[in-house]
């Protein structure tokens, strides 16, 4: 399994979201993007339907009456109604669940740098796993490790 660890160093977060998940979606991907703050949720769900017809994902909110048929769920738990092999950590918290998943990407900032670098090190070594970090330079995303 895959793991990205995205450092978002001031890149807005649904911008990153909306580009990994359309990536996902292109290549016929489901996706599961947690966050423990259900307000935080909320707010991704609108700015994810208010980015426009050119940008449009669709998506929903875990709990919802078509979650199953979403390619893109939006939860506060990694159990992946919509039947998601990919795993989106939008809030930087790790969740040891992500390791169920095909691939996890672990968005964080700076407030969660130091539990980005944890989780980075259990996972070193873990058989199966595969981490790589990436971080913007020059408006562009570039692997670092």
């Amino acid at each position: 399994m895959k793991v990205d660890f995205y450092q978002l160093a001031g890149s807005p977060l649904d911008e990153v979201i909306a580009a990994i998940a359309q990536r996902l979606l292109d290549e016929g991907g489901r996706l599961l993007v947690v966050m423990e703050d259900e307000g935080a949720l909320h707010r991704l769900d609108r700015l994810l339907w208010d980015a426009g017809p050119l940008s449009f994902l669709p998506h929903g909110i875990a709990g919802g009456a078509d979650e199953t048929r979403q390619p893109i769920l939006l939860s506060t738990t990694p159990d992946p109604a919509n039947q998601a092999r990919n795993l989106l950590i939008a809030d930087g918290e790790w969740r040891e669940a992500a390791l169920t998943f095909d691939r996890a990407f672990h968005l964080f900032d700076e407030a969660h740098l130091e539990g980005a670098r944890l989780a980075w090190k259990l996972l070193a070594g873990r058989d199966g796993v595969e981490r790589r970090y990436w971080a913007r330079e020059d408006g562009r995303w570039m692997r670092k490790a």
